[in-house]
């Protein structure tokens, strides 16, 4: 039985051609809600690509088959690169305290490529039962002073995250992003009873784990909330106007503010900028000088190409 009714979906998975698409408004349709989707022919999305977590709108859709067609692709809120997909809510930056050992230049590009975004950004700190309580209040002092309240769990204790789960279960579209090894697999097959994405066993030799998750895709963990199941490693490629930079560190932010500091000129950079007013006593002070100089020399050699 089809029907010409046509029903905002949201693409939950891409593979060759064809995509699987869950309906966001569902009424009078029964109780499917996922088809097999693909492109109409006749339509011209003006060169653009469908990505997993992208809404569209579908028509001849067959209830029995459960199959549909793609008709229109609605206006995206954002696009991550890597790896590709779209409408992101909320990051979260995963990392492990231990095995991988912590590296804190590390965790600051990942947080200040997550804030790039312009979505909410989150930390959570993987395997603390490896380490001890006061280590871990000291690394969340630490990260409070960053400007995030850092998320601790133990995945060998599901009681640990439990709410976090709940804290999920409230956000639109979540993401995992984190260096291999960290427990991002771990994790999403606690979140997600019956995935069981196959995990591998960090190296010894190395301390760094293996990439073991293939396709990107949108799992349902609530009636309006998703989250994303990613390959390995992933980082969005941080290319962000180097005047914009500041307003990534919460703690230039909340100066410029919060606390109105005024600077000689404008466009500061709060580096040796005659008449920068900032002040620089803070702990990722050197993570945005090497930042900042890190993309005026990108910003040059693409300037020389």
């Amino acid at each position: 039985m089809k029907t010409n009714i046509k029903y905002l979906g949201l693409v939950t998975k891409k593979f060759n051609d064809f995509f699987l698409v869950d309906l966001k408004n569902q009424e009078n349709i029964g109780n499917s809600k996922r088809f097999l989707c693909k492109v109409r022919k006749s339509i011209n999305f003006k060169d653009q690509i469908i990505y997993v977590g992208d809404e569209v709108i579908l028509d001849n859709i067959d209830l029995k088959s459960k199959r549909a067609v793609i008709k229109n692709l609605k206006k995206r809120k954002n696009l991550l690169a890597r790896p590709s997909v779209a409408n992101i809510s909320n990051i979260y930056v995963i990392f492990s305290v231990e095995e991988p050992q912590l590296n804190l230049s590390q965790v600051n590009r990942f947080l200040i490529s997550a804030e790039s975004m312009g979505v909410e950004v989150s930390l959570v700190l993987t395997k603390c039962d490896l380490i001890s309580d006061e280590r871990r209040f000291f690394l969340l002092d630490k990260f409070s002073k960053w400007g995030y309240q850092a998320i601790t769990l133990n995945l060998r204790k599901t009681s640990y995250f439990k709410k976090f789960l709940t804290e999920l279960k409230q956000k639109q579209c979540s993401i995992f992003m984190g260096p291999s090894g960290v427990g991002k697999t771990t994790l999403l097959n606690m979140i997600i009873p019956g995935v069981q994405n196959r995990t591998a066993p960090v190296s010894n030799k190395i301390k760094r784990g293996k990439n073991t998750t293939r396709n990107v895709e949108l799992f349902s963990i609530s009636k309006q909330s998703y989250i994303v199941d990613t390959p390995g490693f992933n980082m969005q490629p941080l290319e962000v106007d180097i005047r914009l930079l500041p307003n990534l560190y919460s703690e230039i932010y909340k100066q410029v503010i919060d606390e109105e500091i005024k600077c000689k000129f404008r466009n500061c950079l709060h580096l040796n900028d005659e008449g920068c007013n900032l002040n620089k006593s803070f702990e990722r002070y050197s993570f945005y000088k090497e930042m900042i100089e890190f993309s005026k020399n990108h910003y040059y050699q693409n300037q020389e190409d």
